[in-house]
């Protein structure tokens, strides 16, 4: 590839210092550091970063595939505790002469409900979001003869009667007690 050509002056850091480095840089990018921070690493600003990712296309292609790399890693990782998986560990145990023995145990890890809730929140949002949206048109109605309709039916039952009583009651003198303020 290459250089561009550079009007004067003294090399810029990314040729003197981070060419040879970039092996560095995209660890830093699949360690899922963010530019702000790869810059500070840098020791340069992060306009300077952005610069150079226009500058340098090989830069800028080892930090986006680097990136790229650590999200299909964090993706297969969220999807394996979303749907559960088989692991194998390494286990010690000691025999009955006194020897430590290496094995290999099989354990099962269930699928993980929250990772399942954020997977499907992600890929079907319209479906599996915590807040939807629901439009109503037209108004809602309470008549007289519907409430009256409702006192007969509670009043068949003395618990209800009672409730029901009690809600008259309170509402009555809730009712007052706005009259007498509305007074002040």
């Amino acid at each position: 590839m290459a250089k561009k050509k550079r009007k004067g002056g003294r090399p810029s850091k990314y040729e003197t210092k981070w060419k040879d480095k970039l092996v560095v840089i995209e660890g830093w990018a699949r360690d899922g550091l963010s530019d702000e921070q790869i810059a500070k690493n840098i020791g340069i600003a992060t306009s300077t970063l952005y610069e150079w990712k226009k500058r340098y296309p090989e830069f800028s292609e080892a930090l986006s595939k680097s990136k790229e790399v650590a999200d299909y890693e964090v993706e297969n990782a969220l999807y394996k505790k979303a749907t559960g998986y088989i692991t194998i560990l390494p286990q010690q145990k000691v025999d009955k002469d006194g020897n430590v023995v290496d094995y290999e145990k099989t354990i099962y890890i269930p699928p993980d409900v929250i990772a399942q809730k954020f997977w499907l929140a992600n890929r079907k949002p319209e479906t599996w979001r915590d807040k939807q949206s629901i439009e109503h048109e037209g108004s809602l109605e309470v008549r007289n003869d519907d409430i009256r309709r409702i006192e007969q039916q509670l009043e068949q039952d003395d618990e209800s009667r009672e409730l029901l009583k009690e809600f008259f009651r309170r509402s009555k003198k809730i009712g007052n007690d706005r009259a007498d303020t509305s007074k002040d």
